[in-house]
Formats: structure tokens, sequence, C-alpha cells
């Protein structure tokens, strides 16, 4: 009976360790398979939570011979009930079993057994399991070791599928290839091109936010037609390099710059090294490029072109090149012109935010540079649906406008988000948001300043989490918002409960941000 014991423990353990590998797992794959990255986000991490806790007391009981079969009972018990906790775990971004996160995990869970193994032959089985709620508690150190070790498989991996691109491109002479990037926007300029492109040519983006190399290639060997004249190739970037990797493997010869600001400023450190990083894309142009830029942010407008012709934009008349005019917000359209190269354009659309026309202009000014015609033009702006969590607007059966801003919030589209939400004036203005990371040593200054603009933008505040709770009521006090008007909520299934007791038909709510929910 002892030995059957040990051996259910044993088992319940292991089972355990895996679920909370595969947890460690998930984080690392959402912080880029990046250890630098993974280590961060861990020290933001509470060690000393109840579940630990639990774990630490348990492996102090299996250390002892304090009533072994009683100790042995409850580690299975408690072993059991926290790894089907992990297993029915909803999280917005859950983990994706590809193939190089199947390769990480078995190498973590070989390295387990390897340990536990050691441990259980050397002594006894119980060691065993000793060592197994051990590696559970350093689970996210064991990735990290883990990780590490499957770096030159990886390296070797990714070598192989880089040339495979780079000869499936060097095939094509003849595509044009736009390269898009920026701090933010740059997704929904890829849409709004590809939309508008597809008036005259056969045109491949990468899809979603794969904007990593390996998204990139991946796009390439899985998607990459003859037939495909146009690739419109977006462009992320956590590190100054990471634009000019992309560019050495696809070679774009038309290069967007959506923003440059101070985002992701925990891994960049600066403002300048963001423009340096951006600019990498118009730098790698060709003499024969063509480049086209937002001069609407300073760190891009004090920033020469002298390597291929640019085109500058803004959304006011500033002296750019280009610029927009007659904006008027309708109850089904979005109306407005651009003018610029000798043109007025005009054009309807149902997007919504200045954000918004002015990733349409740097789309539009693309397309005129491929010589799409206006009336193409026009009839693909108006077909433009709006990118799922990104200023898009929808209406509930109970009349309740939706704002949803929820992807990846920024200082400058968390701006421009609430002059849209102030414009409306029909109901009450709700806001939902957990405030901005990534944002290096200014996030708190700048939750703080988006605690001010939502005091002067809403009727009704919820702030969701802990992250940048303080700062954003800092703000919002300074701005004497009311208190009977502010709901605090620690997450956002308990702030939507909230949202159905206050919300009535003719109110709008902005859903500003999810992303740390994301990382829970």
């Amino acid at each position: 009976m002892t030995q059957i014991l040990s051996i259910i423990t044993f088992l319940a353990l292991l089972f355990y360790t895996a679920t909370e590998v595969k947890f460690q797992l998930q984080m690392m794959q959402q912080n880029t398979y990046r250890n630098d990255r993974y280590n961060r986000w861990l020290k933001g991490e509470s060690f000393a939570s109840v579940s630990r806790l639990v774990d630490l007391f348990l492996l102090l009981l299996l250390s002892t011979n304090f009533l072994p079969l009683f100790v042995q009972i409850v580690a299975i018990t408690v072993a059991l009930y926290k790894s089907v906790n992990h297993l029915k775990a909803k999280y917005k971004k859950p983990l994706v079993f590809t193939r190089r996160a199947t390769r990480l995990y078995v190498a973590a869970l070989l390295l387990t057994l390897v340990i536990a193994g050691l441990s259980a032959a050397t002594t006894t089985l119980n060691n065993g399991s000793r060592a197994l709620l051990a590696l559970a508690i350093l689970a996210p150190y064991l990735m990290m070791i883990a990780n590490w070790l499957m770096q030159p498989v990886e390296k070797q991996i990714n070598r192989k599928y880089y040339n495979e691109a780079k000869q499936i491109l060097a095939q094509m002479p003849g595509l044009t290839i736009i390269g898009i990037t920026g701090s933010y926007g740059k997704t929904s300029t890829k849409h709004y091109l590809y939309r508008i492109l597809c008036e005259r040519y056969n045109v491949l983006m990468t899809p979603g936010s794969f904007n990593t190399p390996m998204g990139v290639i991946r796009t390439v060997r899985e998607q990459m037609k003859p037939y495909h004249n146009v690739f419109i190739c977006e462009m992320g970037a956590k590190q100054i390099g990471d634009i000019k990797e992309i560019c050495d493997l696809v070679n774009p010869q038309i290069g967007i710059i959506t923003a440059v600001g101070e985002q992701h400023l925990e891994s960049f450190k600066s403002i300048e090294n963001v423009q340096r990083t951006k600019f990498e894309l118009v730098d790698a142009l060709p003499a024969s490029g063509f480049a086209v830029v937002n001069n609407d942010f300073p760190y891009i407008a004090n920033r020469p072109v002298d390597n291929v012709p640019v085109k500058r934009y803004t959304i006011a008349d500033t002296g750019a090149d280009y610029h927009i005019e007659n904006i008027r917000y309708d109850s089904d359209a979005t109306r407005f012109t651009v003018v610029g190269g000798g043109e007025r354009i005009e054009l309807s659309t149902k997007l919504i935010g200045e954000c918004n026309l002015s990733n349409l202009m740097a789309a539009v000014i693309v397309a005129r540079h491929l010589q799409v015609p206006v009336q193409s033009i026009q009839y693909g702006v108006s077909r433009i649906e709006q990118v799922e969590h990104r200023l898009n607007m929808k209406r509930t059966p109970g009349g309740i406008s939706i704002i949803d801003d929820a992807f990846n919030s920024n200082p400058d589209g968390a701006r421009m988000a609430l002059d849209v939400l102030r414009r409306m004036t029909q109901g009450k203005r709700i806001a939902i948001t957990p405030g901005m990371i990534e944002l290096g040593d200014k996030q708190v200054e700048y939750n703080r300043t988006l605690g001010r603009q939502l005091a002067t933008a809403c009727d009704y505040v919820m702030v969701v989490g802990r992250y940048n709770r303080d700062a954003i009521l800092a703000g919002l006090q300074a701005e004497n918002f009311p208190e009977e008007k502010l709901f605090v909520a620690d997450s956002f299934a308990e702030a939507q409960a909230r949202l159905a007791q206050v919300a009535e038909a003719g109110d709008t709510v902005l859903y500003e941000n999810d992303l740390p929910d994301t990382f829970k």
C-alpha cells in the first residue's frame, strides 16, 4: 500500500508540474520566446501568492516524516485540484501549440523527467516526488533553462526556413514589396492598403499581427503564389535591429512609417531608439524606392530622409506634402478630403477617429504612387471594414454604442480614442480601461495623464486591475472627477457586470486596452 501510494503521489505531482510548465510556456510565447522579456514579466509577478505558499508548505511536509501516508494523500489531492484548475482556466490569449512551442514544451518536460528520475533512482521515489514539487515551484526558471538549451536547435530550423523564404522571393523579381512599421497604426494601415490595392493588383499581406521575422517567413513560405504582384509586409520591433532583420529578408521597395511614439520603452529605453529602429525601414529602401512618413509625430518630422523620394503627411495642413480637409462625422460614415500631389480626393469611410483617417491617408498616397485610379481608391475606401479592437464602433441590440480600442493602447491612440468618445453627445460616455503598459519609467506619468483625459471626456469611468490603478485614480482625482461616477474593478468580468447595471440605450462605451489582462 505504501509503495502504491508513493507511485500515485509521484504521478500526480508529475501531472501538476506538467500543467505548471504549460502555463509558463504560454507566458514565454507571449514574450516572443525571449528570456529577457519573459524575465521582466516574471519580476512583476508575486512569488508569495497563496498558491505558491501552499506548494512551499506541502514541500516542507513532504520533506519530513510527519504522518507520511496522510501527507501523500494531501499532496495527491492538492496536485490534482491545482492541475484541473490550470487546465480549466480561460485566457484572453491562450497558448498556441506551434511547432516551436511543442518542441520547447517537450524539452522542458524531458528536463523535468531527467531531474525527477535521477532523484528517484539515486534515493527513493519520495525524493522524486519532492523534486517534482520543487520543479513546479521553480517552473519559470525551468522554462528559461529549457528555452536557452533549445536556442541552437531553433536557430538551425529558423535558418532553413529563412533560406526557403529568401529563395521564393528571389524567384519573383516583379513583386512590389511594401514594408509598414510604426509604434502604432501599422496593422490598420496594412489592412486599409490591402483593400485599396486589391482593386488593381493581386495582393498578399502578412495576416493578423504576423510582424516578426518568423511571421513574415511563414507568410512567404505558406501563402506566396506566383500570381501575386504586391506583398504588404507588416514589421514589428521590440529592440534595435528588428526592422532591419526583416528588411534584409524581403528587400522592400516602398516603406511606410505610421508613428514614432513612446511605446515598448521597457525594451527600447528611449524615444530616440524607437526612432532609429523604425527608420531602419526607410534606410533599407533602394535609391529607386519610395517612403511615406507621418509628420504628425515630432520624431518623424525631425528625421531627414535623403536616400529615397519621400512624401510626408499630416492630419492638419502644416506644410507637409499631404493633409486632410473637411472632416465630417455623419451617422452612417466619415467624409473627408485628402489633399496633396496636386489632387483633392473626396473619400467616405465607415471608420471613425483621426488616427484611422491618418492611416487611410498613408494608404491612399501609396495607392496613387502605384497608379491606382482615384475612382478605385474611393470605392476601396468606402468598402473598408473596421479592424477588430482598433477603434472600431458597433451598436448592441440594446441601443448602446461600443467603441472597441482594446488592442495594446498607447498614449497617442488613447488620446484619439477619448476624442472620439468626447464627440458623442447622446447618453452617457463610459470608459473601461486597465491603462497602458510597456512604457518603462514613464508608465506612471502617462497613466496619470490618461486619468486626467478620462475625467474630461467621460461621464463614468471603470478602472480595471491593479497594474495602473493608482496612477489613473490620481489623474482622475486631480480633475475632481466625482467618486460616485467611478468604479474600480479587479477584472474585466467584474467591470462587465457593473456595466450591465449602469449602461442604458443611447450610451457610448469605450474599451481602451485589454493587454494587461492577457498576462494573467
